[in-house]
């Protein structure tokens, strides 16, 4: 049976509702990734990602899987390439909101969030305040990216600064995943290069002290920050393994509890 939430007819769902299951909700959008990968890359990791856990899950607890949210906010800076999407941030958080009440309203008491896109974290952070103080309901957001750091850290073969936008990282997962990958066009023109103390040039460095936007740091020459050069599938494949195995763990406590 599927578990998805648009092939549930109300009965079924409401079904779901007695049940108390467990809501997955992916968030990746459409925005270009250079030269050598689609502008679906977060969203085509983020449907993927939810699939894996709930086929995983779905025998311990019930649950259902929302439809990808494909379209969000990304900087303006974004937009010199064709393919970026850009919805504004506050339609973006009621958007969120909106979507969540509608399913709290249904009796929905879990929800979670798989969030692919970078610059969705702080969005998704007010957006959960604002629901838990309209309905006293505590939802949860997961990082994939930070859910695979460990792992990753000790399999990659870029230096940091090789796996911000388009890098190592997403190249590998789209690679593992049989997406649309050029490989012959990929460079590391711009890895980034700043990476201080302060400022670290790479998702999966940790003790970040500030944030300061890496579109505002370097001037991007092909769309991308990182070096997906040494990507590879098998890398992809080990991260998707840490993502899922990681998140699973998260998600079952944030159900019992």
């Amino acid at each position: 049976m599927s578990f998805y939430f648009v092939d549930k007819n109300w009965p079924e769902l409401k079904e779901a509702i007695k049940e108390n299951s467990l809501i997955i909700f992916p968030l990746g959008t459409i925005e270009e990734h250079g030269r050598h990968l689609p502008v679906s890359t977060d969203a085509a990791i983020a449907t993927e990602v939810a699939k894996r856990i709930a086929l995983k899950l779905k025998k311990e607890i019930p649950l259902l899987v929302m439809p990808t949210i494909w379209s969000g906010y990304s900087t303006k800076e974004m937009s010199r390439w064709p393919g970026t999407i850009r919805v504004r941030i506050r339609v973006v958080m009621d958007m969120i909101f909106d979507i969540c009440s509608s399913l709290i309203e249904m009796g929905f008491k879990k929800i979670v969030f798989l969030d692919c896109h970078g610059h969705h974290s702080g969005i998704l952070n007010v957006a959960i305040r604002e629901l838990a103080d309209e309905y006293g309901l505590y939802l949860a957001s997961i990082s994939p990216a930070a859910m695979s750091a460990k792992e990753y850290s000790r399999i990659r073969k870029s230096e940091i600064g090789g796996s911000i936008h388009g890098g190592e990282w997403e190249t590998s997962l789209m690679l593992h995943l049989h997406q649309p990958v050029d490989m012959s066009k990929a460079t590391k023109v711009d890895i980034m290069r700043y990476h201080t103390d302060f400022i670290p040039g790479d998702n999966f460095v940790s003790g970040k002290g500030v944030f300061w936007s890496t579109w505002g740091l370097q001037k991007s020459k092909t769309g991308i920050y990182g070096d997906p050069t040494v990507a590879t599938g098998e890398t992809g494949k080990k991260i998707m393994g840490a993502i899922v195995k990681n998140s699973l763990k998260f998600i079952k406590e944030f159900y019992r509890m």
